[in-house]
């Protein structure tokens, strides 16, 4: 079985995400794919708690399963309780399916940072690296090592949940930016002081 690992904070999940999950099942011959929720230690000032953020990514995997797809939200990262890093992610994964293929699935502004991981090159021995990145505005290329430990395909979705969570302040609607039951979900709980509006 390949098993596809796509990571975040999910504050909120968006339309970029669904897309992406989407693009990288059909691309890569995915079986299966994991949301993990992270607890990462660089992005700590979350705009909401913990079990909302849970709860998104798990209204995230069901829309994929309602195409009749196996995806699942995984807890784990924020279950410790601790700062998590992705190759304690991978491990764990491992652990848990060590027959499988295991491919991380990133974003290129994630991988810019790469070789600061902690222990990247246990990383690569873990599993296959995907970045997805965004459609070249200067001209640059990835650096020759970067070829080495990933594979680089073009995905330019030009939304972030600093979008969506600027777009709820404002009191502009969601159902453009988001999953149908992410949205419900973020006017029912009121997230990001979002109320929907017949009138946006």
């Amino acid at each position: 079985m390949h098993i596809g690992v796509f990571g975040g904070s999910f504050d909120p999940p968006h339309n970029g995400h669904l897309a992406l999950l989407l693009f990288a099942r059909e691309l890569l011959d995915i079986d299966r794919i994991i949301i993990s929720v992270s607890n990462n230690p660089f992005k700590q000032n979350h705009s909401v708690a913990d079990l909302y953020r849970a709860r998104m990514a798990e209204l995230l995997a069901q829309e994929i399963n309602e195409t009749g797809f196996c995806c699942e939200a995984s807890c784990w990262e924020l279950q410790k309780r601790q700062p998590s890093y992705t190759v304690d992610l991978m491990r764990h994964i491992k652990d848990s399916y060590p027959c499988d293929k295991l491919t991380l699935l990133i974003g290129e502004d994630n991988f810019t940072e790469f070789p600061f991981w902690k222990e990247p090159d246990t990383l690569v021995a873990l599993c296959n690296i995907v970045v997805f990145r965004r459609v070249l505005i200067d001209g640059k290329r990835q650096r020759a090592d970067e070829k080495a430990v990933a594979r680089f395909i073009t995905y330019h979705y030009p939304l972030s949940s600093t979008d969506v969570r600027a777009l709820a302040a404002s009191g502009k609607s969601l159902l453009r930016f988001v999953p149908p039951s992410i949205h419900r979900y973020i006017a029912d709980q009121d997230l990001y002081r979002y109320r929907d509006s017949p009138l946006h």
